[in-house]
């Protein structure tokens, strides 16, 4: 099957809901008074699914394989984070392990693809894989 836009891929719809996580929780207490780290966590959310976006709307799978090495990336700078927030007590344990399960899984789903991608001899056209 060919994905014919980049919302038809799990990866990113689990990178939006990702980035939802983090507003949701960033938006509560003495994290949402912390500006610069809420900002930071929040861009980096955001930046996986906003890579994945990118790279799909490139011409070619060379250039979206690059775009999904920067959101993979992007996954464990928000994974750092969520323990740097976890350290600051602006979220609790449970919450971390949340983030750390989400951010893991999309890596792996991510890195998943990229070999897809690589192994595929396709040029342009993404096709889905037996994630």
């Amino acid at each position: 099957m060919k994905y014919t836009s980049f919302e038809e891929l799990p990866i990113w719809q689990k990178a939006r809901e990702l980035a939802q996580f983090v507003f949701v929780i960033t938006a509560e207490g003495d994290f949402n008074k912390d500006f610069r780290f809420r900002d930071q966590i929040r861009a980096a959310a955001g930046s996986i699914a906003d890579n994945i976006a990118e790279g799909f709307e490139r011409s070619g799978n060379k250039e979206f394989v690059q775009f999904l090495y920067i959101a993979k990336g992007s996954c464990g700078e928000t994974r750092s984070q969520s323990y740097r927030a976890l350290d600051c007590n602006y979220i609790t344990q449970e919450t971390c392990d949340q983030l750390k399960q989400k951010t893991t899984e999309i890596a792996s789903e991510i890195a998943n693809f990229i070999k897809y991608l690589k192994n595929s001899g396709l040029k342009g056209s993404k096709y889905k894989t037996n994630e």
